[in-house]
């Protein structure tokens, strides 16, 4: 196949990049990566030196294509499938980028903080930037429940974050909402993010998403 995916099954934001994949229906080949093997990890800095994934690697191109956000825009654009993940009118594909801008910086980066906290030793801990991580995830969750209260309003079967059609704000959702609901609850008093995660997680796509990853979901770190 000319499209590779390197990956793990447990990243939150390979998972965005996943959902993407199984939304357009492009054949591609899931490469998990265990970035404790040494020779796997140097694989992976031998195709972006960074080191972090997702990777998508285009043979037939000759690409190298990181980070979720413009994999999908590489997918969208050079392998368009049976779903489009961003809206053709420029306005509204402006937005549906600033959601998804909005839920990797607001929610899903927040999210790790808290998380990698975990992983600390004790006297290396970091009360202070969890707590403020913690109010942000709080403020961003007031702010999603707002927005999807007004598509609630139009759409009485309850749709995706930017209105109908399944897009780009989406794939970044799921995962976000997804391990942040974990650390920091959404709670009651956001109705409609909470019943907008429920249609996510009820999604063909990243219902494999989280199957697939079921079996590692040992390794999440629990709070200390």
């Amino acid at each position: 196949m000319s499209l590779t995916l390197y990956y793990h099954p447990l990243s939150s934001f390979c998972w965005k990049a996943l959902v993407a994949l199984y939304e357009n229906g492009a054949p591609f080949t899931p490469h998990m990566v265990n970035l404790g093997d040494p020779a796997e990890r140097a694989a992976l800095l031998a195709l972006w030196p960074i080191g972090r994934f997702p990777v998508l690697r285009d043979e037939t191109r000759g690409e190298t294509v990181p980070e979720s956000s413009i994999v999908i825009e590489y997918l969208d654009r050079h392998y368009p499938g049976t779903a489009k993940l961003i809206p053709d009118d420029p306005d509204l594909a402006l937005q549906t980028r600033l959601r998804d801008r909005f839920l990797d910086l607001y929610v899903h980066l927040p999210m790790q903080k808290v998380v990698g906290d975990r992983l600390r030793p004790a006297d290396k801990k970091d009360p202070h930037g969890v707590a403020e991580a913690r109010a942000q995830l709080r403020t961003s969750y007031a702010i999603l429940d707002q927005q999807l209260l007004i598509l609630d309003q139009y759409l009485a079967h309850g749709g995706w974050m930017m209105g109908e059609r399944f897009s780009l704000a989406d794939c970044s959702a799921a995962p976000a909402l997804f391990y942040g609901n974990k650390v920091e609850p959404i709670g009651e008093g956001h109705q409609h993010l909470a019943a907008y995660l429920k249609r996510l997680k009820a999604r063909s796509s990243f219902a494999r998403v989280l199957n697939e990853a079921e079996p590692y979901f040992g390794m999440f770190p629990r709070e200390s």
